[in-house]
């Protein structure tokens, strides 16, 4: 009879230590609580690319474990990604209006939404073009292709289509318009020399300066401020993760590798 009890004792202790184990691994998969082989995936603006580069061997190195993944493109893109459950732990976008959609959404986790950076929109032509020298030249027989992103789904087309619009160059300039997916397409274009000028992020431009001219700052005053917002995703089951990589890009070290491609922290 002893030896009954004790083997009823020992199952039942048994028992009891797979479920605590069962229920602590399960706790720390929805939180996001263990820091063991951590990947965070990040949807990014297409223009910051260069700048995220260099900044992620220094956040894995400094958080030792934690390796990032990155989603670059138009930021409408990559919101309706998020809407049609892509699995990301932070977005960056380079608008206020598609991270609005998703807070609206209630796609967003609470008190993590941040303005990161800021940003000029620039007009630009291939190396050697010395046709285009004012903004005011799209409207004219100088530019007979101008390259834009896609305004439905990239800031710096819609920003683009608000300065044309309030310089009253809209209509000339839409009837010779090429458009890119994303900024990156339209420096592309302007690049290769199959458009003879485009409107871009000052960063953008300032990534090639020997393939590029920056002719001009498109006026400040005719279109809203370039803001990039930040959140994390509600859906991430690694908030705690993400968080800290929120409080990394706000760092005075990533301040500063923002600020060597042309952004200005906020």
């Amino acid at each position: 009879m002893k030896n009954v009890k004790r083997l009823i004792v020992t199952f039942l202790a048994g028992a009891l230590v797979f479920s605590f184990t069962a229920c602590s691994t399960q706790n720390n998969a929805q939180t996001g609580d263990s820091t063991d082989n951590i990947n965070l995936t990040i949807s990014a603006a297409a223009s910051l690319k260069n700048a995220m580069e260099e900044l992620t061997p220094m956040y894995e190195e400094a958080s030792k474990g934690q390796t990032l993944t990155f989603n670059y493109g138009g930021s409408g893109d990559l919101q309706k990604q998020i809407e049609n459950g892509a699995p990301v732990d932070v977005f960056i976008s380079a608008a206020q209006k598609q991270m609005d959609a998703l807070e609206q959404e209630g796609l967003l986790a609470d008190g993590t939404r941040e303005d990161l950076l800021k940003n000029n929109l620039v007009l630009i032509a291939p190396k050697g073009n010395a046709e285009i020298t004012a903004i005011e030249d799209l409207g004219t027989d100088k530019a007979a292709r101008v390259a834009l992103g896609e305004p439905s789904a990239v800031p710096a087309g819609q920003y683009a289509e608000e300065a044309l619009t309030s310089l009253n160059l809209l209509d000339s300039v839409k009837a010779k318009a090429v458009y890119g997916k994303d900024v990156t397409q339209v420096l592309t274009y302007v690049e290769n020399g199959e458009v003879d000028a485009g409107l871009v992020y000052e960063t953008d431009a300032k990534s090639v300066p020997d393939k590029v001219t920056i002719v001009s700052k498109v006026p400040e005053s005719s279109y809203r401020t370039v803001v990039y917002p930040m959140a994390v995703l509600k859906g991430s089951t690694q908030q705690d993760a993400a968080k800290n990589f929120e409080s990394f890009l706000k760092s005075d070290e990533a301040k500063a590798v923002f600020k060597k491609y042309g952004f200005e922290s906020l």
